[in-house]
């Protein structure tokens, strides 16, 4: 575990999910240490969904040209130093410590002068970040947008790449109620004559986009139209794909995730690095970096016999992506569905997308003081008729993986469990069956 005295200092910091848009507070810290960031070479990283996949294959794309690297993601699955990684690692604990006692003497400095909205939890995870990578120092940084794009703390930089994933309806209510103005804030990564790759996107996202390009005199780099996935068939343990863009064609690609939209990040990934250094890389590298690719806590693979699956899908779009690649990839008889979600989502519409997906569910809640109460939720699913042939209810998540562990034996080999709704219920399940294992 982090340091207890560390922690309790960051639980105190206003949260991820109570904002006051402005990046006052991130500059002014940075400035008081120096401004780490402004040496780094980074690829940026924004959108609804994929953000943080992309980013670590990214990252290991940068490590396989020989490359130090800076990863640095959220929300994290069990402990904030897994959102700041060097050369593929999470920052060791000590390495936490310190590098929080080199920013700590200065958060009190700029909270006395934004006495109404004091450094955020995220502000100083970014910081601390920039602080760890010019320490290191890195070679080049994968960096992910926290929310939005515009305002996010990571937004004090020029990268020499920016990607910008799916864009969808999330965080409405710091964002904007449309998908335009969810597009406007996360085209605030664009900098001046810096390329921009870019996923696919509704009309209403890319419209947006490509006009923030055009007025940036950025060049554009679009799936579906100078990049693509050319071929992708779907085998055991993930799929093969052929992947083109304006660098060349990369053929016999193994990635060992599920799911058409990995592909699509891969592809995007892949596109960003090769903008990154301006050249196609060697294809051995790129096979060899694809075969490696991870994303925990997404079509994660946490045990068989029964298959236990977790899966971070929090919000409409990407539950949608999430059952298109159980569907595509798991041929469960019998699917079995651990669900849990934090309060300030679209669950409503999260459930209609959920209904009659599975014909076992289980409803639950996590540990985070966000989390939606699993009565509230029970409530919700008990008036959607048809929602699932019988539906559980759990206290929490660690009797909800007993509930499901012990009907899927009943079942037996055919039953399969899915755990999906929020980052945390993803971390959980796995903490649980991680620790079940060592036993």
């Amino acid at each position: 575990m982090v340091n207890s005295d560390v922690m309790s200092a960051l639980a105190l910091r206003w949260p991820e999910n109570k904002i006051n848009p402005s990046l006052d507070r991130i500059k002014l810290l940075l400035d008081y240490l120096g401004n780490p960031q402004a040496g780094l070479k980074v690829i940026h990283i924004a959108g609804t969904n994929g953000k943080t996949s992309t980013s670590r294959m990214v990252e290991r794309l940068l490590r396989s040209l020989d490359l130090r690297t800076g990863l640095y993601i959220s929300p994290h699955l069990n402990h904030p130093r897994e959102r700041i990684s060097i050369d593929g690692v999470p920052i060791s604990i000590p390495s936490f410590e310190e590098t929080f006692k080199q920013v700590e003497p200065f958060l009190t400095l700029v909270d006395e002068k934004f006495p109404d909205s004091p450094l955020t939890f995220f502000e100083v995870l970014t910081a601390m970040a920039f602080v760890s990578f010019a320490d290191a120092p890195v070679d080049a940084v994968s960096l992910e947008v926290g929310m939005g794009g515009l305002w996010d703390a990571t937004n004090v930089l020029t990268p020499m790449v920016s990607v910008i994933n799916p864009i969808d309806l999330d965080h409405q209510e710091y964002l904007g109620n449309t998908i335009e103005k969810i597009a406007f804030e996360k085209s605030g990564i664009i900098k001046d004559s810096i390329p921009v790759v870019v996923s696919s996107q509704s009309k209403e996202a890319a419209k947006v986009i490509f006009l923030k390009a055009a007025e940036s005199n950025s060049r554009l780099i679009r799936e579906g139209i100078e990049l693509d996935v050319l071929e992708r068939s779907v085998g055991i343990g993930g799929q093969q794909l052929t992947i083109a863009n304006p660098y060349g064609t990369h053929a016999e690609l193994f990635l060992p995730l599920f799911g058409k939209h990995q592909a699509s990040n891969a592809a995007v990934a892949l596109t960003a690095v090769e903008s990154f250094i301006d050249k196609q890389i060697d294809h051995e590298i790129v096979q060899e970096a694809f075969s490696e690719f991870t994303s925990p806590g997404r079509l994660q693979i946490l045990k068989r016999n029964p298959t236990v699956v977790i899966d971070a899908a929090h919000n409409p779009a990407g539950i949608k992506a999430t059952k298109l690649g159980i569907d595509e990839s798991f041929k469960f008889e019998n699917l079995i569905l651990i669900i849990a979600f934090m309060g300030d989502k679209d669950i409503d519409q999260i459930l209609d997308e959920l209904k009659g997906f599975a014909p076992i569910v289980i409803l639950t809640q996590t540990s985070s003081p966000r989390a939606l109460k699993v009565n509230d939720l029970a409530n919700k699913v008990s008036k959607i008729a048809g929602f699932a042939q019988r539906v559980e209810v759990s206290e929490n998540s660690e009797n909800a993986i007993k509930i499901a562990l012990k009907i899927a034996l009943d079942l037996g080999n055919s039953a399969g469990i899915i755990a999906l709704g929020s980052v945390v219920l993803a971390g959980e399940i796995g903490s649980i069956i991680k620790g079940g294992n060592k036993s």
